[in-house]
């Protein structure tokens, strides 16, 4: 072996373990690297601002889709519909009146405007162990429907139903812990949420399905807006929607056939 060709082996050997060496100070990088949690901002008229630390490590899927729908202006112009004092203040229906779902063109361009859409609940009590965040004050969650006092055989249904609509916490609730996918914290603003929670509303007789703790002025958020710090979170998985309506005209055929 001439002296020239030794040379280049050693150059290259050389260069390899440079390379080698770029690529373990890269992968320790990415391990070690903080990635920064998404912050929302809701800007509610007439009240301020309120800061939300959201928790993709938690619930990724529930963050992604508000992450989504704020990004997209979803949220621009909705009420917060249904407040209740030392418990949650409620919003983000598609209507502002606590009616409405959201539909696949509001998440993705190109997307269906009347197809609506639902998320999996990612919580304890549906099968969910990464959410261990409890239904403290300041906490967001989603809501969604609940058909287990219709029939126990569509809790499922209700578990996975959410859609927009979130609430915050106004105060700590044991009884909830598990049941729904908080998926963040309040980190600015909290007297906002104390002011909303306890705005005057038409009714609280809960007989009043229509009017129960709707506010007679609801709150308008103006926008929610949410810094990603670089991080792409893409677009949510989704699942159709369970139809209630459907459900309900089958348990009647199947009594016609009986009789």
């Amino acid at each position: 072996m001439n002296k020239f060709v030794k040379i280049l082996l050693i150059v290259l050997i050389i260069v390899s373990i440079i390379g080698i060496g770029f690529l373990g100070y890269g992968y320790y990088q990415k391990l070690t690297k903080n990635v920064q949690n998404p912050i929302a901002t809701i800007e509610v008229e007439n009240f301020g601002t309120i800061k939300i630390e959201l928790y993709p490590d938690m619930a990724p899927n529930t963050v992604t889709n508000f992450i989504t729908l704020a990004n997209r202006g979803f949220y621009d112009g909705k009420t917060f519909h249904r407040t209740i004092p030392d418990f949650m203040i409620q919003g983000g229906s598609k209507d502002g009146n606590g009616q409405g779902d959201p539909t696949l063109s509001d998440i993705k361009d190109g997307g269906s405007e009347t197809e609506t859409y639902a998320i999996k609940g990612e919580f304890i009590a549906n099968d969910y162990d990464k959410n261990t965040l409890k239904l403290k004050k300041g906490v967001i969650a989603m809501a969604r429907l609940d058909y287990s006092d219709i029939s126990s055989s569509l809790t499922k249904n209700g578990y996975d139903s959410a859609g927009s609509q979130f609430f915050i916490m106004n105060e700590d609730n044991d009884n909830i812990n598990g049941l729904y996918a908080g998926f963040g914290q309040v980190i600015e603003g909290l007297e906002i949420v104390d002011q909303i929670a306890n705005v005057e509303v038409i009714t609280r007789d809960s007989s009043d399905t229509g009017n129960a703790d709707k506010p007679t002025n609801p709150p308008v958020i103006t926008s929610i807006r949410v810094e990603t710090y670089g991080v792409d979170y893409g677009e949510p998985e989704t699942i159709e929607p369970f139809n209630y309506y459907n459900w309900l005209m089958k348990q009647y055929s199947s009594s016609s056939s009986e009789e």
